[in-house]
């Protein structure tokens, strides 16, 4: 099983915690989104890939592309420790929480959408700036609210083990604070992010410790 991967993905960084957290036998392709115009936009790994983008999972069947669909499969085919609660009601609601981050936050603020802000439309650094706090201040404030009040925030965003949920906050933490997004509002999702780093299947799947780091 191969991962394409670049060490600042979010998505990317998702799937290494959850190959990490179930230790699944894996290796690293790095793809790098930068050098030479972006290496996922040659037509080699577009063959692969027709979306040109990462994480991509090199499974000995087929490739399979977006990262909430790959940790799901994951969790199918390797169900410990589980990603997602027993009840259906619970499952539903870790989702959620997954989604919002994933479909409300992250596309808003991904590398290529920046990159269209400041090529295309040119707009100023400030702005692009401004542009990524917005948006993270707008879904952070939703999140921290429904963890701060739900009866089944743990340690974890859901009880006291990881989930899926704690896949994705993660790294859209680490986003945040690498663009100097303000978090003082959100003791909820700080707490649970510093609880979450503590384990070495989300450490270990950090930027800086990757193979293809800079």
């Amino acid at each position: 099983m191969k991962l394409a991967s670049y060490f600042r993905s979010t998505a990317a960084y998702r799937v290494r915690i959850a190959l990490n957290l179930k230790q699944i036998d894996h290796t690293l392709l790095p793809i790098h989104l930068i050098r030479d115009g972006g290496e996922h936009k040659q037509t080699d790994y577009q063959a692969h890939n027709p979306e040109g983008l990462v994480p991509a999972l090199f499974t000995e069947d087929r490739v399979l592309s977006q990262s909430l669909a790959i940790l799901e499969y994951l969790d199918e085919t390797h169900p410990t420790p589980a990603l997602l609660p027993n009840n259906a009601l619970d499952r539903a609601y870790v989702r959620g929480l997954a989604l919002s981050i994933c479909c409300d936050i992250h596309p808003l603020n991904n590398l290529r959408v920046l990159q269209y802000l400041s090529g295309e439309l040119q707009v100023s650094d400030a702005k692009k700036q401004a542009w990524y706090q917005h948006w993270i201040a707008t879904g952070f404030t939703a999140l921290e609210t429904r963890l701060a009040n739900h009866a089944a925030t743990g340690e974890f965003c859901f009880g006291d083990s990881p989930s899926l949920a704690d896949l994705c906050l993660v790294p859209q933490v680490y986003n945040a604070n690498r663009f100097n997004c303000p978090l003082d509002d959100y003791p909820t999702i700080r707490r649970i992010n510093e609880r979450c780093l503590q384990e070495p299947s989300f450490s270990q799947a950090a930027p800086e410790n990757q193979p293809d780091a800079e």
